[in-house]
This record gives structure tokens, C-alpha cells and sequence, in this order.
């Protein structure tokens, strides 16, 4: 977890993120790479920031809020059907655990996300 102190300020922006390729068999198309940093845990809650370069790859959602800070991305709901999403900076998106997604990202989608 990245340290941060109640009142101080992070730049979610230029946060280094570790990343590793995308496992092959979510990989639909490019070579993605992906990652993480958690930032806080607020009771039950994680919030913390993700990126994925571009790329196309499937992925089964947990319970989730984001915002995007950079990027742009289109996300596929296989599972429900839903209308797909064109996401870019200030786009905020709900995903329920369990939805099947297909994420398009055409620029590194970075987003900070809230999730129990």
C-alpha cells in the first residue's frame, strides 16, 4: 500500500504504478500491461489507482467505483448486455461484482477506485 497521510495531497496523475503484462488469456488483442496501487483502506474500503496501456482484454468485475483520470477506453458489457461505455477523464462508472467486460483502451486509462 502507498503511504499517505490524512491532509496531505497526491498527485493521482504521476503516482508510479508497477505493472506486468496482462494475463494471456484475458488478452483479446496488443500486449497490455496492467497494475495497481492501493492508496488507503477506509474501514472495508480500498481506494487506490489502476492503469492498463492500450490494448484489448476481458476481465469479471468486482464491486467497484471509478473515476478516470487519463486515458480513454471503451468497456463491452458481455455479462449483463449493457450498453458499452466510452470512458475518458472525468468519467465516473459503477461495476457490480460478477459483470463480464471487455475493456478497448485506445490512451493508458488510468482511474482511482473505491471498493469494499
Amino acid at each position: 500500500m502507498t503511504d499517505i497521510a490524512p491532509g496531505a495531497a497526491v498527485d493521482l496523475t504521476a503516482l508510479p504504478i508497477e505493472t506486468e503484462p496482462v494475463p494471456d488469456e484475458a488478452v483479446e488483442a496488443g500486449a497490455p500491461v496492467h497494475g495497481a496501487a492501493a492508496l488507503a483502506e477506509i474501514g472495508a474500503v480500498e481506494i487506490g489507482v489502476w492503469e492498463m496501456t492500450p490494448g484489448v482484454a476481458t476481465d469479471v468485475e468486482v464491486d467497484e467505483v471509478f473515476v478516470v483520470l487519463a486515458g480513454r477506453a471503451r468497456i463491452e458489457y458481455l455479462e449483463p448486455a449493457l450498453p458499452p461505455a466510452e470512458v475518458g477523464p472525468g468519467s465516473l462508472v459503477w461495476l457490480q461484482a460478477g459483470m463480464r467486460t471487455r475493456w478497448t483502451v485506445t490512451e493508458t486509462l488510468r482511474k482511482v477506485y473505491v471498493a469494499p
